[in-house]
């Protein structure tokens, strides 16, 4: 009795597996097919260096206060999820500006920059992944040249290091207001025309020589000076001594010497002086 319900239980299960495996199959196909239409959509892949933002169609739109890190995350499909390279990244530009009196400046420069973890859902949200033309280069060319308008072709060819460090302070201020943090602007060249240019380099020459002309002169005056000094120097001292010497101090000076000269053991010609006080002139004998 048991071994009669066993086989009829076991030939309607294969029964029903022969009826149905074309429907299962089918079905089976039809999933996967659908798992892999999908997948795209529902398994994120974020890489090294990148942060991933998730846009909910159902719950509230962009996700401002949370990024998605590094690695696999599962969204649902009819959700989307945008990624941000969030390394540092840098833009090469060339721009040409009008200094106060009208003549063109061009400027060469390269910025520096990347995203901010923390905030770069409110990035994408309120600007979006062209940021870099919506946000950087507008930015930074409306800074480089209101800054550069202020000044004359000149001012700017001698000032160049501390324009620079304007544009760089300013840009910091105006981009980082964006969502973005701004690691450097670096100005690599300031170009004005060649006719400006060569002007200004001549003044500057004529401008280096007056100023040496202009240091000689002084240095001449500073000498004259000193040898002035030194002239009134000696003529006091000239001074003094006139009007310190009389005969009798010459005479006891020579008295003196005269004995010094006798005592010495050396060998002596002694020359009798003339007059009543003449003092002999004692001479070592070679």
């Amino acid at each position: 009795m048991n071994t009669s319900l066993f086989k009829r239980i076991r030939n309607y299960c294969v029964n029903w597996i022969k009826a149905h495996t074309a429907k299962f199959l089918i079905i089976l196909a039809i999933t996967i097919l659908i798992l892999a239409y999908l997948s795209p959509h529902i398994m994120i892949f974020i890489k090294a260096g990148e942060a991933g933002v998730l846009w909910r169609r159902f719950a509230g739109g962009t996700v401002t206060d949370k990024y998605y890190a590094e690695g696999t995350h599962f969204i649902l499909p009819w959700d989307k999820m945008a990624i941000y390279d969030m390394r540092t990244q840098q833009i090469k530009d060339s721009v040409s500006v009008l200094s106060v009196n009208g003549l063109m400046i061009t400027l060469e420069m390269s910025i520096r920059y990347r995203p901010n973890y923390e905030i770069v859902g409110l990035l994408h949200k309120n600007v979006g992944p062209n940021y870099v033309h919506v946000v950087i280069i507008p930015e930074i060319l409306a800074v480089v040249r209101t800054i550069i308008g202020q000044y004359m072709p000149e001012e700017i060819y001698q000032s160049q290091k501390s324009i620079a460090e304007q544009i760089v302070k300013e840009s910091y201020v105006q981009v980082e207001e964006r969502y973005i943090t701004l690691d450097d602007v670096l100005i690599k060249r300031i170009i004005l025309p060649e006719k400006i240019k060569d002007a200004i380099e001549a003044k500057l020459e004529q401008q280096q020589k007056a100023q040496a002309y202009d240091f000689r002169l002084q240095s001449e005056s500073k000498e004259a000076e000193r040898k002035r000094i030194e002239a009134e120097g000696i003529s006091r001292y000239n001074m003094l001594i006139n009007s310190s010497l009389n005969p009798d101090i010459l005479t006891w000076q020579g008295i003196i010497a005269t004995r010094e000269v006798a005592t010495s053991p050396n060998a002596k010609v002694v020359v009798i002086g003339a007059g009543e006080k003449g003092l002999p002139l004692i001479l070592g004998n070679p």
